[in-house]
This record gives C-alpha cells, sequence and structure tokens, in this order.
C-alpha cells in the first residue's frame, strides 16, 4: 500500500471508533431509562462516596485560610505580631514567623525557658512612637457552676478590645467588651455550656474570682467554648500561655528593624514578606507530605475497590437480560470489540451522571453545611467559598473509572458469549478457570508479605499497600471459592441447593457482592483487632498516681498563702461523700535560705543504667543495655527521679504508697529512726540512703548544697508517682521548712464522678482547695470505634446483600415460574431470597473475618518483631480478638437475611419460560 493512502486509513478507523463510541453511548443512555430499576442502584452506590468525598474536599477547602485570611485573623488592624522566645540568643525564623530556631553558640549550650517579656520590654526594641498591646491567645481557667455543681473548663483570652489594636480581633454579638477586673465575656459555646446571660456571674472554681458577663464575642478561631478577659481580670495565679504582642509602628518594618527583633530573639509575623533567611531554605516537610499523599491514594484505592464490587453485580446482571440485544449487535456486523464498548458504555454513562448528581449535591450540603461543620467539627470559621476544582475533577474522574472498571468484567464475558444461545436468550454456560484462584493465593501471599514489611519499617503506607493487593488477590479467588462451596449444596434440601447453585450460575454476579462485603468486615475485624491490641498495651504501660480508693487534698496558691482546712473541717464531707476510713495530714518541704531547691535522693552510680534513651546507640550497645538489669525499667527511670517529698511520720505513708501491713510497719520504724522511706529500691544501699538539697542555677544546672546520710527502707510499688518520705528528724538535719498543706485520705472504695462533684461542692467553701483522686484504672476507651467500625461492615454488608438479592431475584423469576408451576407453597420464594442473602452475607463476612484476623496478626507479630532487638525495652502488642465487633458481624447476615425474607413478596409468579 502507497505512503499516501495509510493516512486515509488511519482517518477511517479514528472515524470508526468515534462513531461505535457514539453508537454504544446512545445505547447506554437508552438502556438506563429502560432499566431505571437497575440504574438507580448502580448510581445511588456511586452517587453516595462522590457526595461524601465531595462534601469533605469543599468543607476542607473553605476551612484552610489562605494567608492574607490568616494574617486578617492575627494581626486585625496591626502592623504585626511579635513573640518573644528568647532573651540571651538570637533566632532564625520563617518567613511567616510559623517556625523558628534558637541559635546557640556551642552543642553543650541549652536553650533556656526565657522569663516573658514585658510590654516596656518590647516597646524598648521597636522604633519611638510605636504602639504595642499585649495579648494572650490561650488561657486556662475553671468555673464553677453553682446550679449544677460542677466545675467547666474554658479557654480563655486576654486582651483589651477597646484598644484600636485589638478590635478586630473578635465580633460581638451581644453586649460590649470586657473593660475591668470583674468583667468577662463568653463566646456562643461558652454560653451555651454555662448557661449564662448578659448581667450573670461566673465564679473561678478557687472561690477567690468572679466576673459579670458583659458580652458574648466570638473570635473567628475558637468556636469551642472560650471567654475573653480584660487584662486586669486575669485570676491571681494563672498560668500564661502563648504570649504575643500587637504594634502598630510609626513606619514600614524595614529589613534592618526585622533583624534587628530576630537577633533579640523575637520572631515577627507580619503582612509584608520577611526578609529570606537560611531557615527558609532548611525547612522543608517532604516526607510526611509524601507519606500523607500515598496514604491518601491508598485509601481512595480501597474505597474505589469496594465501589467496584458494590456495582460489577448489577452490571453483570444487566449483560445476561441483554444477551439476545448485544447477539443482534454482533449478528449486525459487531466484533467482540464492539460489543465490549457497548457494556463499558454503561459504565462510562452511568459514572458521569453519578458523579454529576454527587458533586453538585456535595456542593450544596458543604454549604448548607458550613455553619454546623464551623462550630462541631473544625472550630474555627471558614474562610471564603471555595470549591477546591481540582479535588472535584479528580473525585469526577474516579467515579466514572469505578463505572468502567465495575463493567470490565461483564464486558468482556458480553464479547465471549455464544451468537447462537444469545439470540435464543439462552444462557451461555460459564467457562471458569483456576489460574484466577492461583492468581489470587499468589497476589493475597505477596500483599500479606509486603504489609509484614510495611510493619517492620514502620510505613503506613506500605503496610496498606500490602492489605490492598492481598485484597485484590482475595477477590480474584472469591469465584472459585464460591464454586467449591456451591458442591456442598448437593447434601442439602431444595430450597438452599438452589441458592447455592444460582450463586456457581451466577459467579460474575455473586463473587463481587461477596467480596464487597468481605474486604468491609476484613478491614473493620483487622482495624478492630489493632485497636484492642493498643488499649491491651496501653493498660499494661499506665501506671496509676495513686493507690486505689486514695484521695488527696491540697491547698493551692503560693507557699503559706493560705491555711489548709483543719481535720474537723475535712473530717465531716470526707465521710460523707467518699466514705473516708482515715485521714492523716500532709506535710511538705521548703528550703530554709535557697528560694528554688530541690530535695532528693542519691542514686549510686553502679546502680545507674549506662545508656541514656535519648541518645543514638548502635545495635550491639542497644543488645547490651536490654541484657543489663539496671536498664530494664521505663526510660523515666533509668537516670534518677525526681520525687514528690513529704515529711511523715507513717500515718499518710500507706495511702500515698498502697503498702501492706508488714511493709507499713518496717517503714514506720524507719521513720521513727530518723530515716527516710522510698519508693525505689536502687536508692537503699545497705540500709542506708544519701539525701541531697541542691539549688537550681539554671533550667539544666543543679548546685548540691548539702547531703545526709540516714536510714533507708524501700517499698515496692507500680505507681507512677514516685515518694521520698522523711522523717521529721531528717528535714530539720538538712535544713528544711516543713509545712502543713493540706489531708491524705483513704476511702471505702473508688470514688465515682458524682461523689467526686458533692465532695469538691463540699470542700468549696474550705478555701482554694485541689483534689487527685485515684486513678486507678485505665480508662483509654476502644468501644465506641469498635462499635463504628462494624457498623459500617453492618451497612456494606446489608447492601451488598440486599442488592445482590434483589438482582438475583429479578433474574431467577423463570424458576420461580417453574416452583409455581409444580405446586410449590407461596413461602418457597421468600425462603429462597432468605438462602440467597444467606450465601452472599454468610460467606462474604466469613472470609472478611479470616483475612482480616490474619492481616491483623501479621501486622502485630511483624511489628513485635521490630521491638525485639531494641532499646529502650516496649512491651509487645498482644493478640486480642475483638469479640465486640465479631459479635455484631457474625449478627449482622442474620438481619440481612431476615430482612430478605420479609421484604420478599411471597406470591410466586407464573409466566411462561423462554429457556
Amino acid at each position: 500500500m502507497s505512503e499516501q493512502g495509510r493516512p486515509g486509513i488511519g482517518k477511517a478507523r479514528t472515524a470508526e471508533f468515534i462513531g461505535s463510541w457514539r453508537a454504544a453511548l446512545r445505547i447506554a443512555r437508552r438502556e438506563a431509562r429502560r432499566a431505571r430499576g437497575r440504574t438507580a442502584l448502580v448510581l445511588s452506590m456511586i452517587i453516595l462516596p462522590v457526595l461524601a468525598l465531595t462534601f469533605v474536599a469543599v468543607s476542607v477547602d473553605m476551612s484552610r485560610l489562605t494567608a492574607d485570611e490568616r494574617l486578617d485573623r492575627q494581626l486585625a488592624a496591626a502592623d504585626a505580631e511579635l513573640r518573644s522566645v528568647s532573651r540571651a540568643s538570637p533566632i532564625t525564623q520563617s518567613g511567616n514567623g510559623d517556625h523558628w530556631n534558637v541559635t546557640v553558640e556551642n552543642d553543650d549550650e541549652t536553650t533556656e525557658v526565657p522569663r516573658p517579656r514585658s510590654t516596656q520590654e518590647i516597646a524598648a526594641l521597636l522604633p519611638e512612637g510605636s504602639h504595642v498591646l499585649p495579648v494572650v491567645r490561650w488561657l486556662p481557667i475553671t468555673t464553677w457552676d453553682d446550679d449544677q455543681d460542677r466545675m467547666h473548663e474554658l479557654s480563655a483570652s486576654v486582651v483589651d478590645l477597646t484598644d484600636p489594636l485589638g478590635r478586630g480581633l473578635a465580633h460581638i454579638h451581644a453586649g460590649r467588651a470586657p473593660v475591668g477586673a470583674d468583667e468577662i465575656a463568653v463566646n456562643p459555646a461558652a454560653r451555651r455550656k454555662l448557661g449564662v446571660a448578659l448581667g450573670d456571674q461566673v465564679n473561678a472554681s478557687n472561690g477567690r474570682k468572679s466576673w459579670t458577663v458583659v458580652g458574648v464575642i466570638e473570635a473567628p478561631d475558637q468556636l469551642s467554648p472560650a471567654a475573653i478577659l480584660h487584662p486586669a481580670g486575669v485570676p491571681a495565679g494563672a498560668m500564661e500561655i502563648d504570649s504575643v504582642f500587637l504594634v502598630d509602628l510609626p513606619g514600614p518594618l524595614t529589613t534592618e528593624l526585622f533583624r534587628h527583633l530576630n537577633d533579640h530573639g523575637v520572631v515577627v509575623t507580619t503582612r509584608t514578606p520577611a526578609p529570606p533567611t537560611e531557615y527558609d531554605a532548611a525547612w522543608r516537610g517532604g516526607i510526611g507530605a509524601r507519606e500523607e499523599v500515598s496514604l491518601g491514594v491508598l485509601i481512595g484505592g480501597l474505597g474505589l475497590l469496594e465501589v467496584v464490587l458494590l456495582v460489577g453485580p448489577a452490571f453483570a446482571v444487566g449483560v445476561r437480560r441483554r444477551r439476545r440485544e448485544l447477539a443482534l449487535v454482533a449478528v449486525a456486523g459487531g466484533d467482540a470489540a464492539h460489543l465490549r464498548r457497548v457494556v463499558l458504555a454503561d459504565g462510562v454513562v452511568l459514572g458521569t451522571v453519578g458523579a454529576l448528581i454527587g458533586i453538585a449535591l456535595g456542593i450544596g450540603l458543604a454549604v448548607a453545611g458550613r455553619p454546623l461543620m464551623e462550630e462541631f467539627v473544625f472550630q474555627h470559621r471558614f474562610g471564603g467559598y471555595r470549591f477546591w476544582p481540582t479535588a472535584l475533577v479528580v473525585i469526577g474522574l474516579v467515579a466514572v473509572l469505578a463505572g468502567v472498571l465495575a463493567a470490565l468484567t461483564p464486558a468482556w464475558m458480553a464479547a465471549r458469549q455464544d451468537v447462537v444461545a444469545g439470540l435464543a436468550n439462552r444462557r451461555t454456560p460459564p467457562v471458569h478457570s483456576r489460574r484466577w484462584l492461583v492468581v489470587g493465593l499468589l497476589l493475597a501471599a505477596g500483599g500479606a508479605a509486603v504489609a509484614a514489611l510495611g510493619a517492620v519499617v514502620s510505613s503506613d503506607s506500605v503496610t496498606l499497600a500490602g492489605l490492598l493487593v492481598g485484597e485484590l488477590g482475595l477477590v480474584f479467588a472469591t469465584p472459585t471459592l464460591v464454586g467449591l462451596v456451591s458442591r456442598a449444596g448437593r447434601f442439602l434440601p431444595l430450597v438452599p441447593r438452589m441458592a447455592l447453585r444460582d450463586a456457581s450460575r451466577n459467579r460474575s454476579s455473586a463473587a463481587p457482592a461477596i467480596s464487597a462485603v468481605m474486604a468491609a468486615v476484613a478491614g473493620s475485624v483487622a482495624v478492630g483487632l489493632l485497636l484492642v491490641s493498643e488499649q491491651a498495651r496501653d493498660e499494661e504501660r499506665f501506671r496509676p498516681s495513686l493507690p486505689d480508693r486514695s484521695v488527696l487534698v491540697s491547698v493551692e496558691g503560693a507557699p503559706g498563702e493560705h491555711a489548709p482546712p483543719t481535720l474537723a473541717e475535712i473530717t465531716e464531707p470526707a465521710r460523707e461523700h467518699l466514705k473516708a476510713r482515715n485521714i492523716a495530714p500532709l506535710m511538705s518541704t521548703d528550703c530554709l535560705l535557697e528560694s528554688d531547691c530541690l530535695v532528693t535522693a542519691t542514686l549510686p552510680p553502679e546502680r545507674a543504667c549506662p545508656w541514656r534513651s535519648d541518645q543514638t546507640l548502635s545495635e550491639a550497645e542497644q543488645l547490651r543495655a536490654r541484657a543489663d538489669t539496671r536498664c530494664q525499667g521505663r526510660p523515666d527511670d533509668y537516670f534518677g527521679l525526681t520525687f514528690r517529698v513529704v515529711v511523715d511520720d507513717g500515718s499518710a505513708l500507706p495511702i500515698l504508697t498502697g503498702a501492706g501491713p508488714d511493709q507499713v510497719a518496717a517503714a514506720t520504724a524507719v521513720l521513727r529512726a530518723g530515716g527516710a522511706v522510698l519508693t525505689d529500691p536502687r536508692y537503699v544501699v545497705d540500709g542506708r540512703v544519701e539525701l541531697q538539697v541542691l539549688r537550681h542555677l539554671d533550667e539544666d544546672r543543679q548546685e548540691k548544697v548539702r547531703t545526709l546520710e540516714v536510714p533507708g527502707h524501700a517499698l515496692h510499688h507500680d505507681l507512677d508517682s514516685k515518694w521520698l518520705l522523711l522523717s521529721q528528724a531528717a528535714a530539720d538535719r538538712l535544713g528544711l521548712v516543713t509545712r502543713h498543706t493540706g489531708w491524705a485520705i483513704d476511702s471505702d472504695s473508688v470514688a465515682d464522678q458524682e461523689q467526686q462533684i458533692r465532695f469538691n461542692t463540699a470542700i468549696r467553701s474550705l478555701g482554694p482547695l485541689g483534689v487527685q483522686i485515684s486513678d486507678s484504672h485505665y480508662r483509654g476507651g476502644t468501644l465506641g470505634g469498635l462499635l463504628l467500625l462494624a457498623g459500617v461492615s453492618a451497612v456494606v454488608t446489608v447492601g451488598a446483600t440486599a442488592s445482590a438479592t434483589g438482582l438475583a431475584a429479578a433474574e431467577g423469576r423463570a424458576d420461580l415460574s417453574t416452583l409455581a408451576a409444580v405446586g410449590a407453597s407461596p413461602g418457597v420464594r421468600r425462603l429462597l431470597s432468605l438462602c440467597q442473602a444467606g450465601v452472599i452475607a454468610v460467606l462474604g463476612s466469613a472470609l472478611g473475618i479470616v483475612a482480616g484476623l490474619g492481616a491483623a496478626m501479621i501486622i502485630l507479630l511483624s511489628t513485635n518483631q521490630r521491638y525485639v532487638d531494641t532499646w529502650p525495652i516496649e512491651p509487645p502488642y498482644p493478640v486480642i480478638v475483638p469479640w465486640i465487633t465479631l459479635g455484631v458481624l457474625i449478627a449482622v447476615p442474620l438481619v440481612a437475611m431476615v430482612g430478605a425474607a420479609l421484604f420478599t413478596r411471597s406470591r410466586l409468579p407464573v409466566e411462561r419460560r423462554m429457556d
């Protein structure tokens, strides 16, 4: 053929390709209108995930503030925000002021915790004529509700909103801004939580401060319960956190002023781009970002697979019901490619329509639900109305891809059907190859190996990739497993045998439904087992701060500022509300001459672990550390402890330590002999312990003031608090001053929340008191997560079972007609639907439970292997079956079966069979 003829042939093929797709799309559009029930089923399965993803994408995009929006909220009318992070060292910062480093002269120098700068000190660093407004963005306060007899924790901001620089920081809904020490403004969430209105009183929990509500004011970045205080209204002794300064400059912020502030340890945030620094070049977050993208892609792949498996049966049934139509296309000259395009066009049309409808509904729902998402999910006001076009395009393309992939296997089957059988509308016996079982098993084994590798190298994306590959392998193997299970039908009665036969004959529709159930159940079981195992590990590592049934009541405030309640005052509420059995005084110590000192014991060097957990150790050093008996505890126990020091004669000892009678008797004898009792046996050598008083020079340096060797006794317990109990004689010899600071209470039982509230209410009038209750039980809960996982699996199981059962019922009308003709009772149809639902739900759930348990065990065992040779020693993850999740998942197939039977009409149709 000449060169001139080849372009003509290419154009003809292109025109043929476009024409065949145009015809296929027209056929798909007509078929969608004709089979409205099947179309609605497919569209619902595509629209729901598209709607959810669009809702999330649009909400997230609106919640992410642009740089200008963030600075408008942060600076309001100010030129810049200043944050003092160092007094003695210069800093380098990122351009936007979000990150910084304090420059140190050498590696041995430590970064100090700076004393907060005053407004005058900040103003001294600025040009003449600058105006400075101090702002505390987060100050924890605790209020007391007299009506409910309970405490409320609030986050407060401290700022003078009447200052010109502060007026744009918040929006006033009602009332006015606080202007005095006894005034407070609350946001709408705090007003609902506290149940207050304008003019009501808000009392501090310690009873020493009260405010009058003068306004309802909302800061756009704080929609959770919060309050705004005037600087004069800050409670005494409150810890100010995140103090910044808004400044109004007489001129522009020059590069010289920026460098001057950085040299004095001040971070600058301004609307104008900051001068570039070395920190900008060093700050990168590429690895974490890539890991997040990988996880997002893999999770999206799992969701796409689930949608494909749920939609696939509808396309498979549609192909079987259109056998004659497809055969006519073949007779008219259509080849296998044309037949595949006709079926794939169904996926394109329905995927496109579902994407458009889902995106439109998702955008509308995100806009309508914006106020609720702002207040209850993100807890800050959104920026402008943005709809993340890139994400919406990706979501739409994924929806179309899901439709095409769901139609791919039915299209391949349509191209292989027998034309003569199709013209006669007869069923073509399916040809099943065992190679798919081999491929599936290989993929499952490979996925398990990849998941194990991900657990060993601590990569969530690799682990999830392995699980995705393993799930694909099980999907490929499911049709063969269905065929094997159907062989058991010969031993069953008529109706179950028919259900198994239909599942085997219609594997193209039954296998995807079973795989969808399996995937959802496997994910729920695997995550549930991991959650339960992690909780069990956390419980093993948890140490309570006090013994069971112990309560400590101590006075708050500066030393000597307030006196504790008397024994008579504390005894009545303690016995009434805590069922107190014993009450002992708490005596603390202060240094006589040093203002900032520490009383502790000396850990003998030969008993201290020679390695540090905050240093990088070689594999050989980690193995030696694991074998060293001095390095077997927690990392904070290796090098010495910070003790809680009290002076006691043995009366408070059993309440503080939970020691038994024999230990209490021995410890009390040591105290009466002028000694000391510790809760760590490493400090006691030959019945003696060395005590020392240290004076703090700075954060990391201490100076030894005096030492004293006294008789010592060690108690063994598993509490988080480490106690050093001194005798009065030892305290006197160390030059310590003893003060009565509270009471130790031994209650009859563990105080519940109601008892704690009543006790706090009863002692509130006795002064500013702090109450520490025994937390002897680990309170980390996974019940909600387990039920949520089981609920998601239940929805998928019921949905997949219902759709597959309905499609099977619609396709099996001829068999039902035969049953009616031979005299079958009306209940047979319901029983058949029940059995068909049981095949899908039971088989899918069983495979999912086995796959989920196997995947989770592989991950846990591989993770535990990672800790075998590492130090510090970490407890392994136990393998614990999530019985709550399994119980729900075992009950779900029964619910699906009963539902299928109840929603099936018992009347059997009488029709003429055509095959």
